[in-house]
């Protein structure tokens, strides 16, 4: 596999990922505001519980990053597919 397959492998994974990612980050917060009734907090204000903005943390890292695992394996099937062989990064 060559290295204009490897790059437009890592664009089309950049550009799925990039847009899923904002996806993802509005159904958290969408999600967050739904289940508590407020906005979710920023981890910088000292004035958030440590335990309210550890638990914004994990839920949103939690679903951005099954997300990211979804899209990829999204991708890479997609790739095949079209391609008609496995994505530049499997082995």
């Amino acid at each position: 596999m060559g290295p204009t397959q490897k790059l437009l492998w890592k664009l089309y994974v950049g550009v799925i990922g990039a847009v899923t990612t904002i996806a993802a980050q509005r159904l958290l917060k969408a999600g967050w505001k739904l289940v508590t009734g407020d906005e979710p907090p920023s981890p910088t204000d000292p004035d958030t519980p440590v335990i309210t903005a550890m638990s914004w943390a994990l839920a949103s890292g939690i679903g951005v990053g099954v997300t990211q695992l979804l899209t990829q394996r999204m991708a890479a099937r997609h790739w095949q597919r079209e391609i008609g062989n496995e994505n530049p990064n499997a082995s």
